[in-house]
């Protein structure tokens, strides 16, 4: 009987003895433990979704704080809201100009841009920091100049 066993592969091995074998024993308690790995991951799962509601409020809060601040602001301040805006609107139309300004210098210069880190470097130099800066005195302008003041207050 040994040497026919040994033929086949342990795959194909059946026990079908009445004695309990230490291989069933060990896969009943494989499928435990996958069971306590799972109920561990869902717990963690929940407790990142409570982890992540947190800090969505705790983002929402902050939100609504900024944007209180900045109407009162502009009930505060009406006149200058609406001269922010009256900038932004101009300098959005100095921005698209710019912006023709530099893609018609890139349409140019594209080989010179291609081949050689000076000229692009110089290109950088001269158009970034202006970009970079109009950018964001347009940005405060527009959110300052955004909406309404609130009637009542102004």
């Amino acid at each position: 009987m040994a040497q026919e066993n040994s033929q086949y592969s342990p795959i194909f091995r059946i026990d079908v003895s009445a004695e309990p074998t230490t291989g069933a024993m060990n896969q009943g308690d494989a499928g435990l433990a996958m069971v306590a790995l799972m109920r561990q991951m869902i717990a963690n799962q929940e407790r990142q979704n409570q982890m992540l509601e947190q800090l969505v409020q705790s983002q929402l809060g902050a939100q609504k704080q900024r944007t209180n601040e900045l109407q009162q602001w502009k009930d505060a301040n009406p006149r200058l809201a609406r001269a922010c805006r009256n900038a932004a609107e101009t300098l959005a139309k100095v921005q698209t100009s710019f912006l023709e300004g530099i893609t018609d210098e890139i349409a140019d210069n594209e080989e010179n841009l291609t081949d050689g880190d000076f000229v692009l470097n110089e290109f950088i130099d001269r158009f970034g920091p202006r970009m970079a800066h109009l950018n964001g005195v347009l940005q405060v302008l527009a959110q300052l100049g955004s909406g309404t003041p609130n009637p009542m207050h102004g």
